[in-house]
């Protein structure tokens, strides 16, 4: 793994950490293949239940490494999109810790990830447009399903950022942190998950990420092909076995 992307394990939960803070983590080719290694090695690791993404030095992201994209360098990979996620976001669910900035790519990245933890003095935004770009790796296509309409396109068409505050207030940001505490915040969310049942956690996430593209009539349909095995699973018994003996569950994955 490049010294670009630090990954380590609290417990059940994966602390990725973009780490070019010199150049405010600006996404370039080496950072890609680093993040997109930690999530293979999240949705691989039975012990790793939810991941959580962030960068070093008080910024998430100011987005694509222009100058190495000056010099043909790519930050997307081959058939994953931007840093292997944003096309083929992992199974697990990943959980965004946003201090300072998180600025196109940084914030499409920022999309990607399932929840989003950022601090007060965060700022979000989608910078494209005034460089003659288009927020291809997410933000154009993800943005108007996660905020209301009108303010997807405010903030795609005018390239102005908006503070952490204000992206919770229209359902962008799901926890606000002081300063200095997105990562503390986004570990005890993900510390929160992670006690529940891994099985059940990855089909519900991909019953919601799937829902939208299904018809009421399919939905049903699918939604059953997912969640069956579930209910029929030593974990669902366990769950139950727990809940009556008053206890805490120990999940297996199977």
């Amino acid at each position: 793994m490049s010294d670009e992307v630090l990954v380590e394990r609290r417990g059940a939960v994966q602390v990725i950490t973009i780490n070019r803070p010199k150049v405010k983590n600006a996404l370039d080719a080496g950072v890609a293949a680093g993040i997109a290694a930690a999530v293979d090695e999240l949705d691989e690791t039975d012990e790793l239940r939810v991941g959580v993404l962030t960068g070093a030095g008080g910024t998430f992201s100011a987005g694509m490494d222009l100058k190495a994209w000056l010099r043909g360098e790519s930050p997307a990979i081959e058939g994953r999109g931007l840093c292997g996620i944003t096309i083929t976001p992992p199974r697990k669910p990943l959980i965004a810790a946003v201090e300072g900035w998180a600025l196109a790519g940084g914030f499409e990245l920022l999309l990607a990830c399932d929840l989003v933890v950022a601090s007060r003095g965060a700022r979000v935004g989608v910078p494209e447009v005034t460089r003659s770009l288009v927020a291809r790796a997410g933000a154009a296509l993800r943005l108007p399903g996660r905020v209301p309409y009108a303010i997807a396109l405010e903030l795609l068409l005018t390239g102005e950022p908006i503070t952490a505050e204000r992206a919770a207030e229209v359902g962008l940001v799901n926890r606000l942190t002081g300063e200095g505490g997105a990562l503390a915040g986004a570990l005890e969310l993900a510390a929160t998950i992670a006690a529940n049942g891994p099985l059940a956690v990855a089909a519900t996430k991909r019953i919601a990420q799937s829902a939208a593209d299904w018809t009421l009539e399919e939905g049903w349909i699918r939604q059953a092909e997912i969640a069956s095995p579930v209910f029929s699973s030593e974990d669902a018994r366990e769950g139950a076995a727990a809940f009556a003996e008053k206890r805490p569950p120990v999940w297996r994955g199977r």
